[in-house]
């Protein structure tokens, strides 16, 4: 299946060393119940800081953001009338760097998701309320109404549009990484792999996508060698050591490993994206609700504010995130194929 559930096994190895000192506060706070809402920065009217308490993940901002009364107007009125926007996070039990994580106070969630959950929630003029889960019980939230929209890294899928609705606002893309020092780059053609020898995560899109890859360069008499690793840290090690000259990974988990790496001895780089959902498609992350609910248009009529006033290319640096960018929030956009979902 080439859908966000295989992207979170890298994304959970990139952030299993971030998460453990947090976890057990974490599951503290939340309680028993996986669905409590959970504790969020609180921000002076008129302004959403994004990057707060992200232990270096990123670079806390406020932006200024407002209601816009045309866009409130097309919220559904139960909606409007209740005065709070309930965001979905399925971010339990680790959180994934630097989507969705416990910030460095040990209670609060942070991430890119959430801040853009909140923006949105402030162009709409309603209360951001934020509910982490596990990424099972996100659906679940949305299925019976206890979720209005999900901000949690999901893919737009023609499956999944049988059940919900989107509003798209991030390009779904995995990438390479390398060593900061090392020349080589992806340049989109998978012939430049030719006598690299890259490591993935088992079980993952991109590992589907590297051993396509790895046949196509067989056929042509050429050798491309794959490498696995128990967990990211021994990867890195291979990576800093030379054992492999790159690894290939979800692009929000490169770009929080380069961002912690940036001040060590061994500093990496990203060396180029591919689309998650492979050579046909661009893949798009995008805001989730429930078919029919009728949240998609407002939703996606507030990112697109926000594209146009300079407030998402604010959110998406603040995460390093700057090449995920999409030019507009597009309702259901051509999502992955029902025969590659």
């Amino acid at each position: 299946m080439l859908t966000h559930s295989l992207n979170r096994t890298a994304l959970r190895g990139v952030a299993a060393t971030a998460a453990v000192a947090s976890l057990a506060a974490f599951l503290a706070a939340c309680g028993a119940d996986s669905d409590a809402a959970t504790r969020t920065r609180s921000d002076a009217a008129g302004t959403v800081t994004v990057g707060a308490l992200s232990n270096g993940a990123a670079k806390e901002t406020t932006l200024k953001v407002s209601e816009v009364k045309s866009i409130s107007a097309q919220l559904p009125k139960s909606v409007a009338e209740r005065g709070t926007l309930v965001v979905g996070i399925g971010a339990l039990p680790a959180g994934s760097p630097p989507l969705n994580f416990v910030g460095q106070d040990q209670k609060t969630l942070t991430g890119s998701e959430p801040d853009l959950g909140k923006l949105v929630a402030a162009v709409l003029g309603l209360k951001p309320v934020v509910k982490n889960s596990t990424w099972e019980n996100l659906f679940v939230g949305i299925d019976s109404g206890k979720v209005d929209v999900a901000f949690s890294n999901v893919t737009d899928t023609e499956e999944r549009k049988k059940k919900y609705e989107f509003a798209s606002y991030r390009q779904d893309n995995l990438a390479f990484e390398v060593p900061k020092k090392s020349t080589w780059n992806f340049d989109g053609d998978y012939r430049n792999l030719a006598g690299k020898t890259v490591a993935v995560g088992a079980g993952t899109n991109q590992e589907k996508i590297l051993l396509e890859w790895k046949d196509k360069l067989a056929k042509a008499g050429k050798k491309l060698t794959v490498k696995y690793y128990q967990d990211n840290n021994a990867t890195a090690l291979a990576l800093n050591s030379g054992k492999i000259d790159a690894s290939f990974g979800p692009n929000p988990a490169v770009a929080y490993h380069v961002t912690q790496n940036a001040t060590s001895p061994h500093p990496t780089r990203n060396a180029g994206q591919f689309s998650g959902a492979g050579a046909t498609i661009q893949g798009l992350i995008a805001a989730t609700a429930k078919k029919d609910s009728g949240l998609a248009e407002p939703v996606a009529a507030a990112i697109n504010y926000l594209i146009d006033n300079g407030q998402y290319a604010k959110w998406l640096a603040a995460w390093n995130l700057s090449n995920e960018a999409v030019k507009t929030s597009e309702v259901n956009p051509p999502g992955l194929p029902l025969d590659n979902s």
